[in-house]
């Protein structure tokens, strides 16, 4: 995607630097800065303080991470001392230990000093694949706005809700639930998109910071008025993006979706999750009793960061001095409240049966 007409991932490898390079999250929408990460602790910290966010891009993150790592020392007890602790650094997107996973098992079996080659090579792959794998989400995705858009009077516009910051920045290019609407937007078709602040950290402001670059319509809205939208007949559908899918088709995704989903079912709104393949857990069913829900620091939420009216970016505290604060970063929004679950190997229903039917390879180990 574009910043400023310039074209940027969200990471990538720096040939001149011979260094990893990142959009640094932390200050977005009000300033653009990106950042180099370099020793194991360097990408540690930059995934669980949220400098990069978002499944996939933890996962491309953690696969970098190994690559500079077997650079450095590429022992066996290396290379699991960096898994294990990469690994403790968020523990709900399952993107970060799949990717972790899939370094270390190609890793162990090659000779030490093949490694290092070897693990950037795969961390380029992985980028590579996730670029592809949101390109394929949006192409689904597209099918449905067009579907929406050929039953509306010429010209007016397909309301799209969206939670959280599922865009290009949680991912390495596209983004998962916004890749549709870029690729509407550039086919012509009329969109406008509703978008959540999604506190407590407002990153609803990158998903209208990515917007707005890209030129599409939008409304920052309180993460309270979705509701009201819908039961007034101005939301045509609700996209939204996912942490962790289980086997069964039970969504992980940021605080809050689990409530627009409950919204979306009394009003008769589809709502429907962009899902890349490598964030579905086969090994869960339950999401609700399964997948563990991360607690964040709560500052998170009795603080607040933005932009004074001299531009300078500082925080604020908005609670009473010693408040008790409580910041469970994500909910589960149980498969009878979804839609349909777009993958980028097509759209299905929300159950084991439609997963398995688009993922037949992954049959034995749902058993």
């Amino acid at each position: 995607m574009r910043v400023n007409g310039v074209a940027f991932r969200s990471i990538w490898y720096d040939e001149h630097e011979k260094s990893v390079k990142i959009i640094d999250q932390r200050w977005l929408p009000y300033e653009f800065r990106t950042a180099f990460l370099k020793t194991r602790n360097d990408f540690a910290i930059a995934i669980s303080d949220m400098w990069v966010r978002g499944a996939p891009l933890i996962g491309a993150t953690a696969a970098y991470a190994i690559a500079e790592e077997m650079a450095v020392d590429p022992s066996n007890e290396n290379l699991a001392s960096a898994w294990k602790q990469l690994n403790e650094t968020r523990p709900t997107a399952i993107n970060l230990r799949w990717a972790l996973t899939r370094c270390k098992n190609a890793l162990e079996i090659l000779p030490e000093n093949a490694r290092a080659v070897a693990a950037m090579k795969l961390a380029h792959d992985i980028a590579e694949e996730d670029v592809a794998i949101n390109q394929n989400i949006g192409m689904h995705t597209l099918d449905l706005i067009r579907k929406l858009a050929a039953e509306r009077p010429t010209g007016a516009p397909i309301n799209i809700l969206t939670h959280c910051n599922a865009g290009w920045l949680a991912t390495v290019d596209w983004g998962t639930a916004t890749s549709g609407m870029y690729q509407a937007h550039d086919a012509g078709i009329p969109i406008h998109v509703w978008v959540d602040e999604t506190r407590p950290r407002n990153q609803g402001g990158l998903t209208s910071w990515e917007l707005g670059s890209h030129g599409i319509p939008h409304t920052y809205i309180t993460d309270n008025a979705g509701g009201h939208l819908m039961q007034h007949g101005q939301v045509d559908m609700v996209i939204v993006g996912t942490d962790r899918t289980t086997s069964r088709g039970d969504v992980c995704n940021k605080i809050g979706t689990y409530l627009k989903a409950l919204a979306a079912f009394d009003n008769g709104v589809p709502f429907y999750v962009a899902l890349p393949s490598p964030t579905i857990d086969w090994t869960v069913a339950d999401g609700v009793t399964e997948i563990p829900i991360e607690e964040r620091q709560a500052s998170e939420v009795s603080h607040i960061m933005g932009i004074d009216s001299n531009k300078n970016i500082g925080t604020v505290q908005i609670t009473p001095v010693g408040t008790e604060t409580g910041n469970p970063a994500f909910d589960v929004t149980p498969n009878r409240l979804i839609t349909g679950l777009i993958t980028e190997r097509g759209i299905t229903e929300a159950s084991s049966k439609g997963l398995l039917s688009l993922f037949p390879e992954f049959k034995v180990q749902n058993k």
